[in-house]
């Protein structure tokens, strides 16, 4: 059979057996099976080992430094013998191809199961020396040689002194250019005998620089692995050695890093790779972090052997012949957790809360403003950090593309505000707002990572007010400036009673509905939009090559008398124009002389519509996979994470690049240059009275509240998702800090007549995602650790500034074509789109079940239930849309506070144990649940306390019984036979009946003795129980 052995990170790596086991082998192979078995005790004595080692120091109280595993043996060549590195191990192995000419992809490791029972009589028989006090590795070879000195004769120790201090040959991967530098400086190393191929030295000092030691964290460690076979020796010598201080043992490792633990293992000659496969086998164990930590604080031997036991006990069985020996496992992208591993099985839960905020940022304080006080507090500890943190070159890249997204997005609402209102809101308000309000967000709000902008829901309110206002005569702006200072005011109020408090009822539901709601403005507009430069330049869909010559487009003039025209002197007028000369017009100048075009070719502009098109689809692409390029297998890993931070400018300059080269008249982003309202009928204050009935004022509250609920909803659900646990964020939230910034900005933009802004839930994801921080030492063949978010205020800032200069960059932002900018916009919204659980569960929806992947709510939920799920939340988004885009959107607000309560509900249809793995459990219910949990614990405790009374009082009442009834001979309908004295956890031969410990009734012994309730050990009459039954009954009343 082949077993997997628990690799790195709790990784099972195969494990190929090896052949004619020894009966020591196999005696250790009994030892170790039995220690787990059925009829042995529940706990054996080597967990109780690993469990007293492990509580000398909590886990997670020390940081561990991660170890570099090299294995190096023993190889003749001309010269003598020679170490060579063979292997080499951070999480998974690596190791030299036959040929020495390059290193293998990382895997993880197949071993000999004999290997393994092989490595452990090895340490049980070997020498270990713990906390061993040498500096060099010359002392570390005296100090192993002396540990035996009745064993080895002086010659033998000389012969082996000399073989351990040899300086082993590395194999270092260089780049081709440096290997032909070192070979045409030194022709010598040129020779077969030092180059192992093109890219990789084989060099006798491993202290040049290396490449690889960027892999390696911080504080890294290193444990060399050195075996082989030696003709001198009659018998195995194994040594194990742990220093006490690690120190840098000259070239005995790759890379320059101090030595902690070293495994020497020579020998006669054995079976074929016998002593390499012992090698790597003690690798492997050696990369296991638990294996580690008892390493770490073994005080004895016996600690090391019960870390290998312990290791042992997770292999997991593979049958032979079911998989290819020469087939390379790769590593996984997700590794599970080593916790459970540990004493208590301290396993993670399935699902934390998707609010990010801690349950002090949410827990109500019982005074005015409390929250907010506490927010500030928070806050101001890291207000110098949010922007010495910003000085990263990541974060120039975020403002690049924000910033267009930025720009973008106001162009695009303020041109949407501005068909709403008769631009009494337009582009150019839109920008000012922007960059004002943003501004001053970034610099005094709670979650800074934050962008403000126009959102859809706030776009359908301005376009119904308006509508409202014009239907009654009523001044737009006037009854505006009201309703958004009402909304100040409750704003106000919501932040003084800590309202935000309410944010813990808004659950995965409820943020995915709202999210994927938002995602599919952004995709819905976008594609809009594009099909709107299609109207405006429309295809030619009837073009036939053949009919080339009946295509034409003339200018007709009404009055043909007088005409000018350009010419080399000037403009020139032409009476009696001859026809040539006013065909030639352009179409500026004849419909500016009030002609009209003729001709039926007129209607279309060649080739701007598909070139629009292909802008708007390539840049889509282009960024998508730029984003991605980062997991590519081609280039270094730095360039790779270069141009997955910079992936959104790159695609936004490749395709202006060619929109250039072409030289096609696309639509291009045109901004403001001039700082003047859009309608010159405005001013930029709004007076509060004049223009409406004074009783406007106190009806405007009405609006407002509907205002007031979706600014919280909106602000509040966009606050929840960049707060998730998932984003590892450090400096906290501050929910009531950053909606009292938007309330007090409420007053301002209704002043000035300015869009009111709200966080923007796209953009500001987009803005999370490209400020990712991941780990830069990585092991070869493990995934990028995820560090969190780059938290601070400097690329928010300066985004909504260059907003603001945006009206003087007007000369160069005109060369963008607004396709590549849609393309931008349909990037952030499926990127949007694809993070929330909701599209992984619609698209399950379309798998057949094999083809479904292994989420973890599909092994703890039924699919059906899965599916139940996600239809009820596809009506909710479907209603959304339709009360958003109906004249029923007055009430949108409403809806949005209603899908609370749409969750709330989902409870009387799916269980708390679903909703935990589908949702996250609301406030109310996780109390009532805990309450629950704790009153049945205590129930179960007061009734074992009945039986265990019940079962003294049983015991007592049948000690008068004679002892030859207790015998196995007993005859059936005896009711209770008491055996001998067994282990607690075993049963009675034959019998399937529970057992219960009674104490010896006879005072013989001090053990607990078992019985059974029935008729007795291999009898079928059950007579006996009944009446023993009533007796217990009986017994427990009496007492």
């Amino acid at each position: 059979m082949r077993a997997e052995v628990p690799g790195p990170a709790s990784m099972a790596p195969a494990v190929q057996p090896g052949q004619g086991d020894s009966a020591t082998c196999s005696s250790e192979l009994f030892h170790t099976a039995v220690s787990h078995s059925i009829f042995s005790p529940s706990i054996s004595s080597t967990a109780e080992r690993i469990s007293a080692i492990l509580q000398q120091e909590e886990v997670g109280d020390r940081k561990w430094p991660p170890l570099f595993i090299q294995l190096n043996e023993l190889f003749s060549t001309a010269s003598g013998l020679a170490w060579r590195e063979t292997a080499r191990w951070i999480k998974f192995e690596e190791k030299v191809e036959d040929g020495g000419e390059r290193w293998s992809t990382p895997h993880v490791p197949v071993l000999h199961l004999h290997s393994l029972f092989e490595l452990r009589t090895c340490l049980q028989e070997g020498t270990v020396l713990l906390d061993l006090d040498a500096h060099t590795l010359p002392c570390v070879a005296e100090k192993v040689l002396s540990a035996q000195p009745d064993v080895w004769d002086p010659e033998l120790q000389d012969c082996l002194a000399t073989l351990l201090l040899c300086q082993p040959l590395h194999r270092t991967t260089t780049a081709p250019l440096r290997v032909l530098t070192e070979l045409s400086l030194s022709p010598c190393r040129g020779t077969p005998g030092n180059t192992a191929g093109a890219g990789m030295l084989l060099l006798p000092l491993g202290h040049l620089r290396n490449q690889f030691k960027k892999k390696l964290l911080p504080g890294a460690e290193v444990a060399s692995v050195m075996v082989g076979e030696v003709d001198f020796l009659k018998k195995p010598f194994p040594v194990f050695l742990r220093l006490r201080e690690a120190v840098t043992l000259g070239s005995l490792a790759e890379v320059a890093l101090p030595s902690r633990f070293l495994f020497i293992l020579l020998g006669p000659q054995a079976k074929v790779k016998a002593y390499h496969e012992i090698g790597r086998a003690m690798a492997t164990l050696l990369t296991d972090e638990l294996f580690q930590r008892i390493a770490w604080q073994a005080k004895h031997q016996q600690d090391l052997i019960a870390g290998i036991d312990e290791f042992l006990d997770e292999l997991t069985v593979l049958p032979p012949g079911k998989w290819d020996l020469s087939d390379r496992i790769p590593p996984t992208r997700c590794l599970s957790s080593p916790n459970k591993r540990y004493p208590g099985g301290r396993a993670p839960t399935a699902f934390g809360g998707s609010c990010g905020g801690s349950h002090e940022e949410l827990e109500r304080t019982g005074r005015l403003f409390g929250g907010l006080i506490r927010d500030i507090r928070r806050k101001a500890h890291w207000y110098r950090s949010d922007f010495s943190d910003a000085m990263h070159i990541q974060c120039l890249s975020a403002v690049l593309y924000i910033y267009l997204a930025t720009v973008t997005n106001a162009i695009t609402f303020g041109g949407m505000l501005g068909d709403a209102t008769a631009n009494m809101q337009g582009v150019l308000e839109s920008f000012l707002g922007t960059a004002f309000t943003g501004s001053i967000f970034c610099l005094f709000s709670g979650q800074p990572l934050t962008i403000l902008s126009s959102t859809g829901p706030v776009l359908v309110f301005e376009r119904l007010l308006f509508s409202f206002s014009e239907d009654y005569g009523l001044d737009y702006l006037e009854f505006r400036l009201w309703i958004g200072l009402w909304v100040a005011f409750f704003g106000l109020v919501l932040v003084a009673t800590e309202a935000s408090h309410l944010v813990q009822y808004f659950t995965r539901f409820t943020e995915e509905g709202f999210c994927a709601l938002i995602s599919l403005i952004f995709i819905y507009d976008s594609l809009k939009k594009m099909l709107s430069l299609a109207e405006a330049f429309p295809i030619n869909w009837h073009y036939r090559a053949d009919d080339v010559t009946l295509y034409s487009c003339t200018c007709n003039l009404s009055d043909r008398s007088t005409i000018c025209i350009p010419g080399h002197l000037g403009w020139s007028t032409l009476t009696s124009t001859p026809p040539a000369v006013w065909a030639a017009l352009s179409r500026a100048q004849c419909l500016g002389r009030g002609g009209h075009l003729l001709g039926n070719s007129c209607p279309y502009v060649p080739d701007i519509a598909l070139l629009s098109f292909l802008l708007f689809g390539g840049t889509f692409l282009c960024c998508t996979t730029l984003k991605h390029f980062k997991s590519s297998r081609y280039f270094p890993t730095g360039f790779r994470k270069l141009v997955s931070d910079f992936s959104i400018i790159l695609a936004i300059l490749i395709f202006c690049a060619i929109d250039a080269a072409l030289g096609l008249e696309t639509p291009k982003l045109l901004v403001p240059s001039e700082l003047k309202p859009t309608n010159p009928m405005r001013g930029w204050i709004v007076f509060p009275f004049g223009a409406n009935p004074w009783w406007i004022c106190l009806a405007a509250v009405v609006p407002a509240i509907l205002v007031t609920i979706l600014i919280f909803m909106d602000q509040q659900i966009t606050a929840v998702i960049l707060n998730r646990k998932e984003y590892k964020l450090q400096k906290g939230a501050g929910f009531h800090l950053d909606f009292l910034c938007v309330s007090l900005l409420m007053i301002v933009t209704s002043v000035m007549g300015l869009p009111w802004y709200v966080s923007a839930t796209v953009i500001s994801l987009a803005h999370m995602e490209s400020l990712r921080k991941e780990s830069t030492a990585s092991a070869p063949g493990e995934q990028p650790e995820f560090l969190g978010i780059r938290e601070q205020r400097l690329t928010g800032l300066v985004v909504f500034i260059l907003t603001g200069v945006s009206v003087f960059m007007a000369p160069i932002l005109k060369y963008i074509p607004m396709p590549v900018l849609y393309g931008v916009f349909l990037h952030m919204g499926v990127a949007a789109l694809n993070s929330i659980q909701f599209m992984d569960r619609v698209r399950l929806l379309l798998m057949p079940a094999k083809h479904q992947p292994d989420h973890l709510y599909l092994r703890h939920v039924p699919l059906r239930r899965v599916h139940l799920f996600t239809f009820i939340q596809l009506l909710c988004l479907a209603m959304l849309w339709v009360i958003k885009s109906t004249m029923a959107a007055i009430v949108f607000p409403v809806m949005l506070l209603a899908l609370v309560g749409i969750r709330k509900a989902l409870e009387c249809i799916f269980s708390l144990h679903d909703l935990s793995w589908l949702d996250n459990i609301m406030p109310a219910a996780a109390r009532k649940e805990a309450d629950g949990k704790l009153h049945r614990k205590q129930e179960k405790q007061e009734s074992n306390a009945d039986e265990d009374v019940g079962d003294i009082l049983g015991a007592v009442l049948f000690c008068s019984y004679p002892r030859g009834l207790c015998g196995a001979g007993a005859a059936p309908g005896q009711g209770m036979q008491l055996r001998q004295q067994c282990l607690p956890a075993q049963r009675c031969k034959n019998s399937q009946q529970p057992q219960h410990k009674v104490p010896n009734p006879d005072g013989m012994a001090p053990e607990l003795r078992c019985f059974h309730l029935g008729s007795g050990c291999g009898s079928g009459d059950s007579s006996g129980a009944g009446r023993l039954g009533h007796g217990l009954r009986s017994a427990r009343a009496v007492v």
